[in-house]
């Protein structure tokens, strides 16, 4: 019996199916799965292992005759004690044979890895972690930009860009030794790799107190999708929203400070402010006030005068907005004040889509 030319040989030929098997088998790689599941402000499970010095997300190898998605709940229940239905992939690594390091007595072939959507875990699942006792040490939750210095390179490139296609929401993404072979703006700038902007503030949907300075005027800028905008760092990745600190030429307006600090930074315009509230420093010293208004105009990328290259501007949902920020426990009430200014403003919720580049000039009507 013969079967089709292998992908690789001459057209016309045939071969044995014994042949082709063994062709077939001296290509084989090894499979392996993972879970990346977060916590309710973004950080990442990972697993400290008696087997090697650096961390690792929950998983292992595929068993033989078993799935990928069947070996990442398996791997859960075992290292976890946690139960779950594993069916939503977030990247699939093709890692290849020199990328791991491993020594040479292992022959290491290479492997295709899957990484699953574990999900958000609240704090009673947290807390419903068995450990096996054994191979798994402890587990921990850790800022993504701190995934570089405790996984080994290939193992936080990976877990990176899978994060990053869970906010995109867009589907898997695919990836050689870590990298997507088809970046999205948020790979391409690298988001995430580097400190998520830190407050951890409460949020008081009220007037700032008088005799309170305001640092900083930041505004919930919405275009006719229900999106918003936020400003990417192109040499770290960092998010921040559109916004300034007062100077005197705002006449002790935040809202004047916001327009200049957006149209300076980013060449946008805005109309019809609400006032949301503030947020409350350290020890009450200062105040960083919120706004959400309506995005009107977009000009070309500006160099920013402060860091003299102009910010990556795009577009996404308020949570993937709220999920490149660390705002900690206090996240969930901004954003609820958001959502409630949209509605007043008449914009509609935008669906989850993978967050997109403003590269050039706009101009929106009809909001």
């Amino acid at each position: 019996m013969t079967t089709p030319s292998a992908p690789d040989e001459s057209p016309g030929t045939s071969i044995t199916d014994e042949e082709y098997g063994a062709l077939r088998a001296s290509a084989a790689l090894w499979a392996g799965t993972s879970v990346l599941i977060t916590d309710g402000y973004g950080r990442i499970l990972v697993q400290r292992v008696d087997y090697r010095p650096s961390r690792l997300l929950p998983g292992g190898a595929v068993d033989k005759g078993e799935s990928p998605a069947r070996a990442a709940a398996r791997e859960l229940w075992e290292e976890l004690g946690v139960a779950a239905v594993v069916d939503r992939g977030l990247a699939v690594d093709w890692v290849s044979a020199g990328a791991f390091g491993a020594p040479g007595i292992m022959r290491f072939p290479g492997e295709i890895l899957h990484v699953y959507d574990g999900g958000v875990w609240d704090e009673e699942r947290i807390a419903a972690i068995r450990l096996p006792g054994h191979e798994v040490e402890a587990v921990e939750f850790v800022e993504p930009a701190e995934l570089p210095g405790l996984m080994i390179p290939g193992d936080a490139r990976r877990v990176l860009s899978a994060l990053r296609a869970r906010i995109d929401g867009a589907g898997p993404a695919l990836l050689e030794d870590g990298v997507p072979i088809a970046p999205g703006v948020l790979d391409r700038v690298g988001a995430l790799r580097t400190a998520r902007s830190r407050e951890h503030f409460p949020f008081r949907p009220a007037p700032v107190p008088e005799g309170l300075p305001v640092r900083r005027s930041g505004g919930w800028l919405f275009a006719p999708d229900g999106r918003v905008l936020v400003l990417l760092d192109p040499g770290t990745g960092a998010a921040r929203l559109p916004g300034g600190a007062p100077g005197p030429v705002d006449h002790g307006d935040p809202w004047a400070a916001l327009v200049r600090g957006a149209g300076e930074a980013a060449a946008v315009a805005a109309a019809r402010p609400l006032y949301l509230g503030h947020l409350l420093g350290p020890d009450g010293a200062y105040a960083l006030v919120r706004h959400a208004a309506v995005l009107t105009r977009v000009g070309p990328p500006p160099a920013d005068p402060a860091a003299g290259r102009a910010p990556v501007r795009v577009l996404a949902t308020p949570e993937q907005a709220l999920e490149l920020f660390d705002w900690g426990p206090h996240g969930a009430a901004q954003l609820a004040a958001v959502h409630r200014a949209r509605t007043l403003l008449g914009v509609p919720r935008a669906d989850r889509r993978a967050v997109t580049e403003l590269a050039g000039p706009a101009t929106f009507q009809g909001c």
